[in-house]
C-alpha cells in the first residue's frame, strides 16, 4: 500500500511541474500534450505507440496510443486521486482492468465502454466484497456478497438488487434459502432462525404472505396463511404431543423476530468509473478526419456511453447537429444515414377534428370508470369477474346526471367492458390510478396517428406518449373477451411477459339516428422513452408482401419496417439473452393455446453515439443546429452534471425495456426471399425496446379462407394467415435467429 501512495505522489508532482508548461502550449481545453516520447513526425494512421500526456485538467496518461486515442494498455491517473490501469479500445475502457478510489476501494474485472461489465470483484472502503457479474455498472446475474457487518448473500442479482434464488445468512447465523425480487424476500423461501425455529412458505416484500408453515425443534407446527394484518391471519397449530408446548405462541411473533433480520444496503459507489471515462477530441472526428461538433440536445440523447461524455466535454456555444457519419468504437465503420425527426409524431385532436367529440367522449368515460369509487382490489379474482356479461352501461347527457357531470359534447352512452378485471390488471403493472387519468384526461389533447393500420383501426397516443388507444373491431373485442382469464393469468405469472399490456376496454354508443359505437381498447406505449427511436420494426417470420422498399436514405424515423427491411441483428448479453428466449417460448405457448395468429415482435433502437434533436418529452433543451427552436430552454452544465449522477434512468432497465445491446448490420444476397442477411461484422451500440403485439387475431373462417386463397398462389410457408402452431413455430425460429448472444 505504501509503495502504491508513493508511486501515485510521484505522479502527482510530475504532473504538477508539467502543468504550467502544457498550459502555455495548449491551444484549446481539448488538446493535450505529449511530455514523453515525442515524436516530431506525425505518426502513421493505425501506428500504436507508447505516450505519456499530461491532460488540460490535471489527469496523467501513460500507455499505448493509437489514432490520437488510448489504445491498448495503458495506465490513467485523475487529479482526485482514482486511477485505471488495463486495456483500452479507441478511446475506451475495454477488456480486463482495474479501477481504484481515493477511499481504497477497488474494482478489478472486466470492462466495456467504461462501465465494469462482465465478470469481476469489488472491494469496498468499508470492506464489502462483491465477487461475480456486473451489466453496465450493475450486479447482475450470479453473484457473492460479503458485507461489512458479517452478513453473505450468494445468488442473484439483477440491476443491482438480490433477485431470482438466493442465500441470505445474518451474522447471528440465521439465514434464508429461497426466491428474491427487488433486493427483498419474495416468492417461495424457508427462513431458518438460529435457535433452530424455520418458516418455509410464501413471502411478500421481506414478509410471510400467503400459505406458510412454521415448524419448532420439538416438531410442533403451525399451518396457516399468514398476513401482517393480525385479522387476516389465520392458521392450525399442531403439537408435538411434548409438555412443553406452544400453546400461548401468537403468529403475529414472527414478525417482531423478522425486524430484526434486515437486509444490509452495503457500501454505495461514490463515482462510477464510466462517470470518470474522459472525452477524447479524437472521437469526435468523422471518417473525413474534421472535428464534429457535439450536439446539446434533448434528454432523450444522453445515454450511458459516448453520449455522457460528448455531454460532459460539449461547450454551451458549441453545437450542432453533430450526425454525420460517426466512427464505430469497435469495428470503425460509419453510422448509417438517419434523417432526424423534426416534429412528434400524429396530428393533435382540436376543436374542429372530424373526431374531437369522440376524444371529449373518451375522456369523460374514462375519468368516471377510473374515479368510480371501488372495493379494495385482490389479485385472485372469481370467475364471475370474466363473465362476458360482466359490463357496466352509463348516461352521459350534455347536462350531467346524479352520476356524471355536464359536458359540452354530444348526448352519448359508455360501456364498460370487465372492469374489476381491467382495474385489477392496471394495478397488477403498477398503473397508479391518477397517473392514468391525468396521462388520458389531463388538460392535453389525444394526437392521431397520421393513417389507420391495415386492419381500419385508429390510433391515438396520450400527450406523454404512456398510452395508446386502438379503435377495434367487434371480433377483436370478443377475441379478448374470451382470451380474459387466460390473458390475466399469463401476465401474473410472468412479469417479464412481452405481450402488449392491456389497461382498458370501452365503448363509446352515440345516441340518436346514427346509434354509432365505437370500441377501443387503452394499451402501453411500446416506445414510451426520452430516447429518440431511430429504427423502428415490425417483425412476423413471413417474407411476402413484408417490404416498404425505400432507400435507407429516404426512411423516416417514424416510419415502421418490415422484415425484409430488415438489416441487423441483436447481439444480446448472455443473461438478457437467456431470459429473452425463455419469455418468448411462454408468450408464444400462450397466444398458440389461445389460437391466436398473426402477431409480430414491434423492435424499436437507438443508436447510443447519435445525438439527434428535439422531438417529445418533457424536457427539451437544444442546441444551434438548424432544426432546434432557439426558444426552448438549454441544459446548463449543472444539469449535465446531474444528468451523469442520475442512475435512476440506468435502473430502469428490463427485458424488452430500456435494453443495452448491439447491433451488427448484415447483408442480403437474395432481397426477396431472405430474411435475414448475413453479418457483416459491423457492430452498433444501441438501446433496443421490443414487445410482442397484435395479439387479437384468432385463426378464424377469414384467415383459413385467406390461407387457402394465398396458398394457390405464393409459397404457403411465405404468408403471414397460417395456422397457430405453424405460425408460433415459424415466429420462435425466426425471431431467435434476428436475437443472438452477444459473444
Amino acid at each position: 500500500m505504501s509503495k502504491k501512495l508513493g508511486f501515485r505522489k510521484a505522479l502527482e508532482t510530475k504532473v504538477k511541474k508539467s502543468q504550467a508548461a502544457a498550459k502555455k502550449k495548449a491551444i484549446s481545453i481539448f488538446t493535450a500534450m505529449s511530455v514523453a516520447h515525442v515524436d516530431d513526425e506525425e505518426p502513421a494512421p493505425g501506428e500504436v505507440r507508447h505516450v505519456e500526456k499530461v491532460l488540460p485538467k490535471g489527469d496523467f496518461y501513460t500507455g499505448q496510443w493509437c489514432d490520437g486515442l488510448p489504445h491498448g494498455d495503458g495506465k490513467y491517473l485523475w487529479t482526485d486521486g482514482c486511477m485505471y490501469v488495463g486495456e483500452w479500445s479507441k478511446g475506451n475502457t475495454r477488456g480486463k482492468g482495474k479501477f481504484s478510489w481515493p477511499s481504497g476501494a477497488t474494482y478489478e474485472g472486466d470492462f466495456k465502454s467504461g462501465f465494469m461489465d462482465g465478470y469481476g470483484t469489488y472491494t469496498g472502503s468499508s470492506g464489502d466484497t462483491y465477487k461475480g457479474h456486473w451489466v453496465m455498472n450493475f450486479k447482475h446475474g450470479q453473484g457473492t456478497k460479503s458485507y461489512a457487518n458479517g452478513d453473505y448473500y450468494e445468488g442473484e442479482w439483477r440491476r443491482g438488487f438480490q433477485d431470482g434464488h438466493g442465500r441470505y445468512q445474518w451474522k447471528n447465523e440465521n439465514h434464508y434459502i429461497g426466491q428474491w425480487r427487488n433486493g427483498l424476500m419474495n416468492g417461495n423461501g424457508t427462513m431458518i432462525w438460529s435457535n433452530g425455529n424455520r418458516y418455509d412458505g410464501f413471502w411478500e416484500d421481506g414478509f410471510p404472505k400467503g400459505n406458510g408453515t412454521f415448524r419448532w425443534p420439538d416438531e410442533s407446527f403451525y399451518v396457516g396463511v399468514w398476513s401482517k394484518d393480525g385479522k387476516d391471519q389465520n392458521g392450525t397449530y399442531y403439537p408435538s404431543g411434548s409438555p412443553s408446548g406452544n400453546l400461548d405462541w401468537d403468529p403475529q411473533q414472527v414478525f417482531e423476530d423478522l425486524k430484526d433480520c434486515k437486509i444490509c444496503i452495503g457500501e454505495k459507489v461514490s463515482i462510477l468509473p464510466s462517470q470518470k471515462m474522459p472525452h477524447w477530441p479524437g472521437m469526435n472526428k468523422g471518417n473525413d478526419g474534421r472535428q464534429r461538433r457535439i450536439s446539446d440536445g434533448r434528454l432523450s440523447n444522453f445515454s450511458w456511453s459516448s453520449d455522457m461524455n460528448d455531454v460532459s466535454a460539449a461547450s454551451d456555444g458549441d453545437v450542432d447537429e453533430g450526425v454525420g457519419n460517426l466512427e464505430d468504437s469497435d469495428t470503425g465503420g460509419s453510422w448509417p444515414h438517419i434523417k432526424m425527426p423534426t416534429k412528434r409524431q400524429g396530428q393533435t385532436i382540436s376543436k374542429g377534428h372530424k373526431n374531437y367529440e369522440l376524444m371529449l367522449n373518451l375522456q369523460l368515460g374514462i375519468r368516471h370508470s377510473v374515479g368510480r369509487p371501488a372495493p379494495a382490489i385482490s389479485l385472485d379474482l372469481k370467475p364471475s369477474a370474466f363473465d362476458p356479461r360482466e359490463k357496466v352501461w352509463t348516461k352521459f347527457p350534455p347536462e350531467g346526471s346524479k352520476h356524471t357531470p355536464p359536458h359540452q359534447s354530444c348526448d352519448f352512452r359508455w360501456k364498460d367492458y370487465c372492469p374489476v378485471v381491467f382495474r385489477t390488471l392496471r394495478k397488477l403493472f403498477n398503473v397508479d390510478a391518477a397517473d392514468y387519468m391525468i396521462s388520458i384526461c389531463g388538460n392535453d389533447a389525444l394526437r392521431e396517428l397520421s393513417s389507420p393500420g391495415k386492419s381500419g383501426s385508429f390510433f391515438y397516443l396520450t400527450n406523454d406518449d404512456k398510452y395508446m388507444i386502438k379503435t377495434m373491431r367487434k371480433a377483436e373485442v370478443k377475441v379478448l373477451i374470451r382470451m380474459l382469464p387466460a390473458y390475466y393469468n399469463h401476465v401474473r405469472s410472468f412479469e417479464n411477459t412481452l405481450v402488449t399490456k392491456f389497461y382498458g376496454l370501452h365503448c363509446v354508443k352515440l345516441t340518436g339516428a346514427a346509434q354509432k359505437k365505437v370500441r377501443f381498447v387503452i394499451m402501453g406505449n411500446l416506445f414510451c422513452t426520452d430516447y429518440a427511436i431511430h429504427r423502428r420494426f415490425d417483425l412476423k417470420g413471413s417474407s411476402h408482401g413484408r417490404t416498404t422498399a425505400k432507400p435507407e436514405s429516404e426512411i423516416d424515423p417514424t416510419a415502421t419496417l418490415k422484415d425484409l427491411d430488415l438489416n441487423f441483428i441483436f447481439r444480446l448479453e448472455k443473461l438478457w439473452f437467456e431470459e429473452f428466449c425463455r419469455q418468448v417460448d411462454r408468450d408464444c405457448d400462450f397466444l398458440e393455446q389461445e389460437r391466436i395468429m398473426d402477431y409480430s415482435m414491434l423492435v424499436g433502437f437507438h443508436f447510443r453515439e447519435v445525438s439527434t434533436p428535439c422531438t417529445s418529452g418533457v424536457l427539451t433543451p437544444t442546441g444551434n443546429g438548424e432544426n432546434g427552436s432557439e426558444g426552448a430552454p438549454r441544459l446548463s452544465q449543472v444539469g449535465k452534471d446531474q444528468l451523469l449522477v442520475d442512475t435512476s434512468r440506468w435502473s430502469s432497465i428490463s427485458l424488452g425495456i430500456n435494453m443495452p445491446a448491439r447491433a451488427e448490420k448484415t447483408v442480403r444476397s437474395d432481397c426477396e426471399t431472405q430474411l435475414v442477411g448475413e453479418p457483416t461484422g459491423v457492430l452498433y451500440d444501441v438501446i433496443l425496446f421490443f414487445g410482442i403485439i397484435d395479439i387479437l387475431q384468432d385463426y378464424d373462417i377469414s384467415k383459413k379462407l385467406e390461407h387457402a386463397y394465398k396458398s394457390m398462389q405464393y409459397d404457403p410457408t411465405s404468408i403471414s394467415a397460417v395456422d397457430p402452431k405453424q405460425y408460433s413455430k415459424r415466429f420462435r425460429d425466426f425471431i431467435f435467429r434476428v436475437f443472438v448472444e452477444d459473444t
